[in-house]
C-alpha cells in the first residue's frame, strides 16, 4: 500500500475552502462571529442583545452567577426556613441584618435579583437549545458532504492501488460503513459517511435537561409544602392544614393542594446498643402506622423508618423525631379528674433527658371552689442512675428506669388572652407557686405509679405506670422532585456523551487511474484532534483492504508481486501510511 508525502504543494485558496466544506457542520454550536454594532435603532439593539444574552459565555457567566448566588442562602438564616434564626440574627447584628434585609438576603431563593439572574439564564437555555435542535435536525435529514477534491490534505489518510473495478471498491465500502453504523452515500466518485451524532444529541440533551431541572425547581418551590407533626402512640393524624405543628409553602400552594390521606401511629419501636464505645445508639427506629390513601380508602398496615418514607401521591411522610409521653392524672379538691392524658415531652439529649410543661386548662377548682388553672414543669429521666450518680440526666435512653419531676403552678396560663402559645412551655406571670411546709417550691420526684397531693387540699397528681412514646413526623410535598431527578440523570448521560463521543467523517474514493489500474483513497476527519479517527480509520481501510488487495505500483518490477508487504509476513498492511 503506498502511502502520501509531504511534498504536495501548497494547497489553493479553492482547496482551501474545499476542505472547510467537509469539516463544516460537525457541531451545532454557534458561529463566533465578531460583534457588529447595529444601527437600526431599538431593533437593532434588540437584536444585538438578543444574541448576545443567546451566547454561550454568557450562559455560562449566568450559571456561574447563580450558584454564586445561591451561597448566602446556605450561609445566613432563612425566613422561609427558620424564621427564629433570623429574628436572632437581627437582633445580634442590628446593621448587618438591615443591609441583608435591603438586598434580600434573608430570603435568597425569592428575591429579585436572584429571580432575575433565573429567568435570564432560562431564557438562555432556550435561545441556544432552538436553533441548536432545528440545525441538528436538518442535519440528521441531509446526508453527509462530497469528498475534498485531495483527501490527502485531510489529518488522516491512506491510500493504494488495486485490481477491483471503482464501482466493487464503492459497493465494498458502503456495505462496510454502514454495518460500522455510518451513515454512507455515494456521491460523485466517493463514498461520504458520518458517525457520532449522538455527541450533538447529547448536547442537547443536557441542555434540555437543564430547562427540565430549571423549571422542576421552579415548580417544586412555587407548589411545595411542608409540615411537622408529633403524634403519640394511640392517635392519629389527617392532611390538614390545622392539625400541622408547624407548616410552610409556597408562594402558589394552596390548601386544595393536599394530597388528603390520615393516618394512626399503633405503636412505635426503638432499641439501643447496650454495651460496647456505641452504647445509647439507635439499633432500630420504626412507627407501626394504620393509613388511608383518600378520604374514603380502606385501612392499611405500614412501617416507617428512618429515610424509608411512606409516600402516598406526591407526599411523603417522615419519621424524623422520637420521644416519650408520660400518662398524667390530676385530680381536684373534691376528688374528680379533670386531666387525663399521656403528655409529650421534648428531648434535650442523646439519652432522651426530657422536659415539658402540663397544662390544666379547664374544670379545676380549688379547695375554695374557685375556677383556676394549673401548670405543672415536667422532667423526665427515662433511665436513672440513682443518687448516687448525682445528676438528673438519663443514662440510657430506654425506659429502664423512668423518673418523672413535677413543680406545681396555680392561677392563670393566659391561654385566654389571644395570643399564641408554646404546648411546651409556661407562661409565669400570672402564675403562682404552690409552697411546700418550707415556703419553697412545691416539688417532687414520681416513679411510675406514684401520686402527689397538692398542698393546702387543691388535688392530686399521679404518675402513670404506662409511658406512651411519641413520633415526629414531617410531611413533605414537592411535585418537581421527580422531573428534577429525571433531568439531573438526563444532565448527566447527555454531558458523558457530549464529552466521550467524537463526530467524524470518513471519505472513500476509488477511480482508474492513466494505467488502467484503480487508486483507493480513504481519509478521516473529525470535530477535534483525536488518536480515535487515525486508528478508526486504519481498521476500516484494513478490513477493506482485505476486499480490494492492492496491486503493484507501476514501478515495481514485475517480479515482485509481494512488494507492498511488510517484509517477514504474509498479509499487506494497509493503514501503515496514515498520517497525522
Amino acid at each position: 500500500m503506498s502511502k502520501t508525502t509531504a511534498s504536495d504543494p501548497a494547497p489553493s485558496p479553492a482547496e482551501d475552502q474545499d476542505l472547510s466544506a467537509a469539516g463544516s457542520q460537525l457541531s451545532t454550536a454557534p458561529k463566533e462571529d465578531l460583534p457588529n454594532l447595529p444601527t437600526l435603532g431599538v431593533i437593532g439593539w434588540a437584536r444585538w442583545f438578543w444574541r448576545q444574552l443567546t451566547s454561550m459565555r454568557v450562559a455560562l457567566l449566568l450559571l456561574l452567577l447563580l450558584s454564586l448566588g445561591a451561597i448566602p442562602g446556605s450561609l445566613i438564616p432563612q425566613s422561609g426556613q427558620d424564621e427564629t434564626k433570623v429574628a436572632d440574627f437581627r437582633a445580634s447584628h442590628e446593621t448587618l441584618g438591615d443591609i441583608y434585609d435591603k438586598l434580600g438576603l434573608f430570603h435568597v431563593y425569592g428575591s429579585v435579583w436572584f429571580s432575575a439572574i433565573y429567568i435570564l439564564l432560562f431564557i438562555s437555555l432556550i435561545g441556544c437549545i432552538v436553533p441548536r435542535t432545528w440545525q441538528f435536525v436538518g442535519q440528521l435529514r441531509g446526508r453527509p458532504p462530497g469528498a475534498p477534491k485531495r483527501l490527502n490534505r485531510l489529518p488522516a489518510h491512506t491510500t493504494w492501488r488495486t485490481t477491483a473495478e471503482p464501482e466493487q471498491v464503492h459497493q465494498a465500502a458502503l456495505t462496510l460503513l454502514k454495518k460500522r453504523r455510518f451513515r454512507a452515500h455515494l456521491t460523485g466518485d466517493a463514498v461520504a459517511a458520518e458517525k457520532g451524532y449522538v455527541r450533538e444529541l447529547g448536547n442537547l440533551a443536557f441542555h434540555i435537561a437543564l430547562i427540565v431541572m430549571l423549571v422542576a425547581f421552579a415548580w417544586g418551590q412555587l407548589y411545595k409544602s411542608e409540615g411537622n407533626k408529633l403524634v403519640v402512640e394511640g392517635n392519629g393524624f389527617s392532611n390538614t392544614l390545622t392539625q400541622y405543628d408547624d407548616f410552610k409553602s409556597g408562594n402558589l400552594f394552596t390548601s386544595d393542594d393536599l394530597v388528603p390521606f390520615s393516618f394512626n401511629l399503633k405503636d412505635f419501636t426503638g432499641t439501643y446498643e447496650r454495651t460496647g464505645p456505641n452504647k445509647g445508639t439507635p439499633r432500630v427506629y420504626k412507627a407501626g402506622l394504620t393509613f388511608s390513601d383518600g378520604p374514603y380508602g380502606k385501612d392499611r398496615n405500614t412501617t416507617v423508618e428512618v429515610n424509608h418514607p411512606l409516600e402516598i401521591g406526591d407526599s411523603k411522610v417522615y419519621l424524623v423525631s422520637h420521644g416519650y409521653a408520660p400518662v398524667i392524672t390530676v385530680r381536684d379538691a373534691q376528688g374528680k379528674v379533670v386531666y387525663d392524658d399521656a403528655v409529650p415531652l421534648l428531648p434535650l439529649d442523646a439519652n432522651v433527658t426530657s422536659s415539658g410543661v402540663v397544662k390544666v386548662l379547664d374544670g379545676y377548682r380549688n379547695a375554695q371552689g374557685k375556677k383556676e388553672q394549673l401548670g405543672f414543669n415536667a422532667f423526665l429521666v427515662p433511665t436513672y442512675g440513682g443518687h448516687a450518680s448525682g445528676t438528673m440526666l438519663s443514662q440510657f435512653p430506654a425506659l429502664d428506669s423512668p423518673l418523672l419531676a413535677l413543680s406545681a403552678y396555680h392561677g392563670d396560663l393566659g391561654a385566654d388572652s389571644g395570643i399564641p402559645q408554646s404546648v411546651y412551655q409556661m407562661d409565669k406571670t400570672n402564675m403562682k407557686e404552690f409552697k411546700d411546709s418550707k415556703g419553697k417550691l412545691f416539688k417532687r420526684l414520681l416513679r411510675p405509679g406514684d401520686s402527689m397531693t397538692l398542698p393546702n387540699g387543691a388535688g392530686s397528681v399521679t404518675f402513670g405506670k404506662t409511658v406512651k412514646e411519641w413520633a415526629g413526623f414531617q410531611v413533605v410535598q414537592e411535585p418537581g422532585g421527580g422531573w428534577a431527578l429525571t433531568g439531573a440523570i438526563a444532565a448527566i448521560g447527555g454531558l458523558a456523551a457530549s464529552l466521550f463521543i467524537q463526530r467524524r467523517r470518513v471519505w472513500v474514493r476509488a477511480v482508474r487511474g492513466a494505467d488502467g489500474v484503480t487508486v483507493v483513497e480513504m481519509a478521516g476527519l473529525g470535530r477535534s484532534e483525536s488518536a480515535k479517527v487515525p486508528e478508526e480509520l486504519g481498521d476500516l481501510a484494513g478490513i477493506l483492504y482485505d476486499q480490494a488487495p492492492g496491486a503493484p505500483d507501476p514501478d515495481d518490477p514485475a517480479d515482485s508481486p509481494d512488494a507492498d508487504q511488510e517484509p517477514g509476513t504474509d498479509t499487506p498492511v494497509p493503514a501503515e501510511g496514515a498520517e497525522q
